[in-house]
């Protein structure tokens, strides 16, 4: 039997492969995006309470109220924005399924759909099983920034959607209120809809701030947010994320997500509503830029260049220049079998694999993994 080829990616992902190798060769895993250390302990109480509260049947499809009333409030006291709860906030299993959801919401075959390249692996096969096509636009290294010029002419009579990312994965770059308005400025009398992915707003650094595209009253009009528990409370095994958009969307993003996933899990979702509710959730974003200096200053005594420290994510890109001229791909696999340290090869997050020779560094981790993989990175050469 022929099953079909739903998306042109094939293989397993570069996540689950680099992952993979770094267990079996015992490396340190600086590649895929999670924390190792603890979760907060009153986060985790409230689960435990949750679960033993009887919080453990069938939530409503949209979510929990008391969690879509705390994400409305959040979002009231931190960008003094009003998202209704009940028609504009449904809680998805994670940030990634609900990317998906959005496109299957607004795809037909034929369909175009803009991604700004390197870009998070999910985007271009859930273009692509929509039967719709990517048309990728480079973005400007080394700071990656927007080249609006070739944006305005990737759009073509059948673009449906531009998906965006900031801050950015990999390369932790972030938008500016000035992109924000050039955006509005190029879809405005068109019928493109934004899909903004944000799962890490609440990492800026250097007291840079987040623009949200719900700040932006023209484009929260045509857009879908997309936000991600895991990143912000550093439990990405709980897999919860979720979508604000405008109720016309929203009702469209539920008549998918009602077949596939229907619900989320329950205590988990009463445990972040607590959580929020509590006053006590903590500081994620100086967290993690703590981190993120200490690993820049830690990779100083190493032969890998960073030409710009990231100023959001949980990521650092990093080049090799000075060490090796073998392709992304091949040195991520090097480094991890001979020196014990997985990283994500750049080439990756591109469709047609581009090699700028750059590699991406997660530094949410303990001050022990970290000063333990750059002593093992400081032997090299």
């Amino acid at each position: 039997m022929n099953l079909p080829q739903k998306h042109s990616v094939t293989g397993t992902n570069i996540f689950s492969v680099m992952s993979g190798l770094a267990t079996q060769y015992n490396a340190i895993n600086l590649s895929q995006g999670f924390p190792d250390f603890a979760l907060d302990e009153h986060l985790s109480k409230l689960l435990y309470d949750a679960a033993c509260s009887g919080y453990n049947q069938y939530a409503p499809m949209p979510g929990l109220p008391v969690l879509r009333q705390a994400i409305a409030k959040d979002f009231k006291n931190r960008y003094n924005i009003t998202v209704d709860a009940d028609t504009e906030i449904t809680i998805t299993p994670g940030a990634t399924y609900a990317i998906y959801t959005a496109f299957t919401a607004i795809l037909l075959p034929g369909d175009e759909v803009i991604l700004l390249e390197p870009c998070y692996d999910s985007y271009l096969p859930n273009i692509e099983i929509n039967g719709a096509k990517a048309i990728p636009v480079s973005l400007v290294a080394p700071d990656f920034s927007v080249d609006w010029n070739k944006v305005k002419n990737a759009i073509s009579p059948k673009t449906k959607a531009i998906i965006i990312n900031t801050p950015h994965n990999p390369t932790g770059a972030i938008w500016a209120k000035s992109d924000w308005d050039t955006l509005a400025e190029i879809v405005r009398n068109t019928n493109i809809i934004i899909i903004s992915d944000e799962v890490y707003e609440q990492l800026i650094f250097d007291n840079e701030k987040h623009y949200s595209v719900l700040e932006h009253t023209e484009l929260r009009e045509r857009s879908f947010a997309i936000y991600s528990f895991g990143k912000v409370f550093n439990n990405t095994g709980w897999k919860i994320g979720y979508s604000i958009a405008p109720p016309k969307y929203t009702s469209a993003f539920r008549a998918i997500h009602q077949f596939l996933a229907f619900s989320v899990n329950t205590p988990g979702q009463y445990a972040l509503a607590m959580h929020l509710e509590s006053g006590l959730a903590g500081a994620v974003g100086k967290i993690m830029e703590q981190k993120r200096n200490d690993f820049i200053s830690l990779m100083q005594n190493t032969l890998f260049t960073i030409h710009k420290p990231t100023k959001g994510s949980y990521f650092q890109v990093a080049s090799y220049e000075k060490i090796s001229d073998m392709g992304d791909l091949e040195f991520a696999k090097w480094l991890t079998i001979n020196q014990g340290v997985a990283t994500i090869p750049i080439s990756s997050f591109y469709k047609d694999k581009k090699d700028d020779h750059l590699i991406r560094f997660c530094f949410a981790k303990k001050q022990e993994t970290l000063l333990n993989a750059v002593d093992r990175l400081k032997r090299i050469g």
